[in-house]
């Protein structure tokens, strides 16, 4: 049996990736669509894919003001899990994380999932009550989950210092075995290919400027490459750009945009084989498949749309994880950036109808967007096709905001990312 390593079989998904790139080109667009998925990451591809896969909806636009994957999808830290607190959540993501586990066969595009698990540490006594608290949660969803002393987090991670002389010890942590990480844009090449192989158009360098609205109905979108373009309903997925486009709509949305902060080493060997995130310090490691160890922060605190790294918070949790993994000083870091994502009060999504009559958002998802991918696209395409709400999406909708029935994921589950 020919075995193949982790480097080859990334070299061999972009090489596929690059060939069918250079195979495709921007399509003119047509007059009307009966849908139009304004944003070509991740979650609008997924959406894409799932309206044409199970709905049959091939009339459809993907919009893209940059290029494919370009967006957060490009930016993010890789990390898949479902250990979330609240049944809403907890739901929604294990929902995603089974889709994650048959994605590279369902898409015949290898996205590189590698469910290597997931550790939440607790640092304090309060930390292993919330753990304790969050894994009983996640069985009774039927989520697995383990509560780990620090002996047990140091047989998974051997080089983690687990001395009570740190700044940070570790008491102990919350263990998902499902969990893990994947190929951070493949998934939106895998996407797109498969859209594209149904039909679906996908305009790349395209910008939505506008929508051209008759009352309080959308007959389509303004765009600054085509003009307008007539649409039957329009889904927008355009992460920290969320609430620029509810602004053409004429109605705000409950969300900020941040930046989000993270890093990557220069590649070392193998060291470090599961993910491990810290939400005392808010910081998380991995180490990818190239040996780069990735390192996430929190998000700042100031709203922009800056996709740049901010040196004080880097800073910061790379002063944490020396103190965790003192032997990664010694790593020299490669570069930095910042993603934008759009959070809501309750740190949870908003899905669903708007103000505006054939007009859908899907945002909000905060940090917590990538890990989401496919299954936020697979109730989207739900939502678009059959113009309701699916029973998965139905606690994220819009109106919560007005009810006052919000999820309160924030900090309830870890480390949000």
């Amino acid at each position: 049996m020919q075995r193949f390593s982790a480097f080859s079989l990334f070299r061999h998904a972009l090489s596929h990736h690059q060939n069918w790139q250079r195979s495709w080109r921007n399509p003119e667009p047509k007059k009307h669509y009966d849908v139009i998925i304004v944003g070509g990451g991740g979650h609008g591809l997924a959406t894409a894919y799932y309206l044409a896969k199970v709905h049959n909806v091939t009339n459809i636009a993907v919009i893209e003001k940059g290029y494919l994957g370009g967006g957060n999808t490009g930016r993010n830290t890789t990390i898949v899990r479902s250990n979330y607190l609240w049944d809403e959540a907890a739901h929604l993501y294990e929902h995603s994380l089974k889709l994650w586990e048959t994605l590279s066969t369902e898409l015949n595009y290898n996205v590189m999932f590698s469910q290597r698990g997931v550790l939440n540490l607790g640092h304090t006594l309060q930390d292993m009550r919330d753990i304790e608290r969050r894994v009983s949660a996640n069985r009774l969803n039927g989520i697995d989950g383990e509560v780990l002393d620090a002996s047990g987090v140091k047989k998974i991670v051997p080089h983690i210092d687990i001395t009570s002389a740190r700044r940070y010890p570790i008491l102990g942590a919350s263990w998902q075995p499902r969990g893990g990480v994947a190929r951070h844009d493949a998934v939106a090449w895998g996407y797109a290919r498969a859209a594209d192989a149904l039909g679906v158009d996908l305009l790349q360098a395209c910008a939505v400027t506008g929508f051209e609205l008759e009352g309080d109905q959308l007959r389509g979108v303004v765009t600054d490459r085509y003009g307008v373009i007539h649409a039957g309903r329009v889904g927008c997925v355009v992460a920290g750009n969320s609430g620029v486009l509810a602004g053409y709509g004429g109605f705000e949305l409950p969300i900020e945009s941040h930046p989000l902060q993270a890093l990557v080493s220069e590649p070392i060997k193998p060291i470090l084989n599961t993910v491990v995130m810290s939400n005392q310090v808010h910081g998380y490691v991995s180490q990818s498949d190239k040996g780069d160890l990735v390192i996430g922060a929190g998000i700042d605190s100031y709203t922009g749309y800056g996709q740049r790294g901010s040196m004080p918070v880097i800073e910061h949790t790379l002063a944490a994880m020396i103190e965790l993994f003192p032997m990664f000083s010694r790593v020299p870091m490669n570069r930095q950036w910042g993603g934008i994502v759009d959070t809501t009060p309750d740190a949870c999504p908003i899905i669903g109808k708007t103000p505006v009559e054939n007009l859908y958002f899907n945002c909000g998802w905060g940090t917590g967007g990538f890990k989401a991918t496919p299954g936020s696209g697979h109730v989207f395409a739900d939502c678009l096709a059959s113009d309701e709400i699916p029973a998965l999406a139905k606690p994220f909708a819009l109106d919560r905001f007005y009810s006052g029935a919000l999820i309160d994921e924030h900090g309830a589950a870890g480390v949000a990312h």
